[in-house]
């Protein structure tokens, strides 16, 4: 098993991701051939960003991918040892596709916009993004990240209290709260790498400004939560520490 070296896991403390290559190799071509049978049965209507939301039960090919490429016990490596995660129930099918000269104005923060069902945000521990075309060149769609926000998002939260994640109101544009963000990055690496980012972590879709003839950007998405998260949502957001390993 790939072990995530301490400057990795420093990084994702500090910086609130990290970029894991040569996670997938032989399975790149099969996974994009699923990607595009499933997208010529829901197709994109022009260009820019397109979503696919497909559930995940136990035969679903795009949890046996996460599976095969051992993003669980990647993860794990970020986590405290104690900790355990739930499979994903869900997976985000993310493409761009070009022309689409698109910059993000500010960030936001997955799941706040609809509620849970019990009126409590759909946090999460971190995002984990399997990149199954190239982000090697800038400005191809590449996802969008301003470093350190997850601990400023959560000094914000812990000043405040835990349920000003859920006052929308208070988090406009974006949503995202009015806290220091410093410069944002995009995110750069080869095909078959995966993203890991805290869940406070500001971020967004950045456009793709290549020509009509270029390949769309293709980017799975797990939203991934330890077995005690939802219990313990409060603390984990107001702390945004709390679930990672020193």
């Amino acid at each position: 098993m790939r072990q995530l070296t301490e400057a990795q896991r420093t990084q994702f403390r500090n910086h609130g991701y990290v970029v894991v290559p040569g996670v997938l190799t032989d399975q790149i071509a099969a996974a994009r051939r699923v990607v595009g049978e499933m997208l010529e049965r829901q197709p994109p209507e022009g260009v820019g960003a397109h979503f696919l939301w497909p559930a995940l039960d136990d035969g679903h090919p795009l949890l046996a991918l996460y599976r095969a490429a051992g993003i669980a016990e990647l993860a794990a490596q970020l986590l405290r040892p104690e900790l355990e995660l739930l499979e994903p129930d869900q997976a985000q099918v993310a493409t761009t596709i070009p022309p689409w000269p698109h910059r993000p104005g500010g960030p936001h923060v997955d799941g706040i916009t609809p509620c849970l069902e019990d009126g409590t945000p759909g946090t999460f521990t971190m995002l984990a993004g399997l990149w199954l075309t190239s982000h090697e060149e800038l400005d191809r769609g590449n996802l969008y990240l301003w470093p350190g926000t997850h601990l400023r998002f959560g000094e914000y939260l812990a000043d405040r209290g835990a349920d000003a994640l859920s006052r929308v109101d208070e988090m406009n544009p974006g949503p995202y709260p009015d806290i220091p963000l410093g410069d944002p990055i995009q995110t750069t690496g080869a095909a078959g790498s995966v993203l890991f980012a805290h869940y406070l972590l500001a971020h967004n879709i950045g456009g793709h400004s290549g020509s009509a003839d270029d390949v769309r950007r293709e980017t799975l998405y797990y939203r991934l939560r330890t077995t005690t998260h939802r219990a313990n949502w409060r603390e984990a957001v107001t702390t945004p520490l709390l679930e990672f390993r020193a």
